[in-house]
């Protein structure tokens, strides 16, 4: 038995065909879905048009869609008109596309590598609705494997080679059961600050963990939490985002050109 409808066509070739119409329409359709958040995009040529020219690309938006969050937060409506967010930078020349330079202190400026967008001012939450990154005195159900060193009680060094401070809580993820973060008690002004583990490096027999993002004497200027024993969203990022910036401006030669 013969596929063919005509003598051009077949099952066959309908088959692809309908198969490459479904994966266009496919891409297109995420492609306006994932334009829900930050399109459009921020351009001179929108501020040159006094706001006429939206820089979208194809294809266009979305229509708007609620979103209901989940343990009772609200709903969120996306795409959504924003607020444009000031840029705490200056461009270091007067041309169309120059470099820009942080203002103040770079690793507070929320800029280049040390930014942060405006999350939540909520915890972020476990399928129960409890707060899911918390220090172990809270967490009491969590302990440090036998083979593992407990860093509580060493020393933090800062790039530098000085002593930040002491190691006084660890912080675990209660629904992907790790550590997040190290409480330390800052030398300089026995401020309780958040490390993230990923910035830390362990000795064991010298009992240290090494910092190499920051220097010490940056420890003293980590963000801090609203609340000891719970970190929102808002603080996760803005805790990440310094020692971040650090990896940039924590010294001047970082900042500098390699060449």
């Amino acid at each position: 038995m013969s596929a063919a409808i005509t003598e051009y066509m077949d099952v066959a070739q309908l088959t692809i065909w309908a198969f490459w119409f479904f994966f266009a329409g496919l891409i297109i359709y995420l492609r306006r879905e994932d334009k829900r958040e930050g399109y459009p995009l921020d351009s001179d040529r929108t501020e040159r048009s006094g706001g006429r020219v939206k820089v979208v690309g194809f294809p266009d938006l979305a229509d708007p869609k609620t979103f209901v969050l989940p343990h009772s937060a609200g709903t969120v409506m996306a795409p959504r008109v924003e607020a444009p967010t000031p840029i705490n930078a200056k461009p270091v020349a007067p041309f169309p596309g120059a470099p820009f330079e942080a203002n103040g202190d770079p690793m507070l400026s929320g800029f280049g590598p040390a930014a942060s967008p405006d999350r939540s001012k909520h915890c972020d939450l476990t399928f129960e609705g409890l707060p899911k990154i918390v220090p172990m005195r809270v967490a009491t159900d969590f302990s440090v494997a036998e083979k593992d060193p407990d860093p509580r009680g060493m020393t933090v060094v800062g790039l530098d080679g000085e002593v930040a401070g002491t190691i006084t809580d660890i912080w675990v993820d209660r629904s992907e059961p790790q550590i997040r973060y190290l409480e330390v008690k800052v030398a300089a002004n026995n401020k309780q600050v958040l490390l993230p583990i990923g910035f830390s490096r362990f000795d064991k027999k010298a009992r240290t963990v090494k910092v190499a993002a920051i220097k010490a004497a940056h420890f003293a200027n980590v963000p801090t939490l609203s609340k000891p024993d719970q970190i929102n969203l808002y603080e996760e990022d803005k805790v990440c985002a310094y020692y971040a910036g650090g990896k940039l401006y924590a010294t001047a030669e970082r900042a500098g050109p390699l060449l």
